[in-house]
């Protein structure tokens, strides 16, 4: 099965999740949950990660964080990818779940079109406020690479959207790939095989 996996950069503002749902299983992080319930949700960050927990979002849907709460439901991260941040886990539990092509949607990792902190999230409760500075997105590069070369039988497919930065570290992982966002939108729109 086709996967998408999201992360909450702006470039993902233009896509409907319900529409992806209907294509695949859908993995997201964090804020996600306030909107939409999805295959699998990953929180590493603790203050969110008990939010989510206390909501009860945990006990009807699959939800993964680092240090779950007793009796929520919650799983721990796959321990190999443990230190990782919840975008890059959350690419790791879609290939973990054999699903294959893993679209990256959202992992925008550079600033929005302000040159400020790129979430569609920002200046909501456990974000950054709206125009405070990019977050370093290194990490989340060399989290990614790994991941994508663990699982050398899978394709993954990276969304470039307006805000999604180049990242030239990726070009010579094999089984990574860019796609426009129009073309995207427009195979997910029309329903055309991606």
């Amino acid at each position: 099965m086709t996967a998408f996996v999201l992360g909450n950069g702006v470039s993902r503002e233009s896509v409907d999740i319900e529409k992806l749902k209907r294509r695949g299983a859908v993995y997201g992080c964090n804020g996600l949950y306030r909107t939409h319930t999805v295959t699998a949700l990953i929180a590493t960050d603790q203050p969110i990660s008990r939010v989510i927990q206390d909501s009860g979002y945990s006990k009807h849907n699959r939800f993964y964080t680092r240090r779950p709460m007793p009796n929520t439901g919650a799983q721990t991260v796959p321990k190999e990818y443990f230190g990782f941040s919840s975008g890059p886990i959350a690419t790791a539990i879609a290939a973990k779940d054999r699903e294959n092509p893993v679209y990256i949607i959202g992992f925008d990792m550079g600033p929005n079109q302000h040159g400020q902190f790129n979430n569609v999230y920002a200046g909501t409760q456990y974000y950054k406020p709206m125009g405070a500075v990019p977050t370093y997105t290194g990490n989340w590069t060399k989290q990614l690479i790994k991941i994508i070369s663990d699982h050398p039988d899978q394709q993954f497919v990276r969304v470039m959207g307006a805000t999604t930065a180049t990242i030239p570290d990726f070009i010579n992982v094999k089984n990574l790939t860019n796609m426009t966002m129009d073309t995207f939108l427009e195979r997910i729109n029309t329903g055309k095989d991606l």
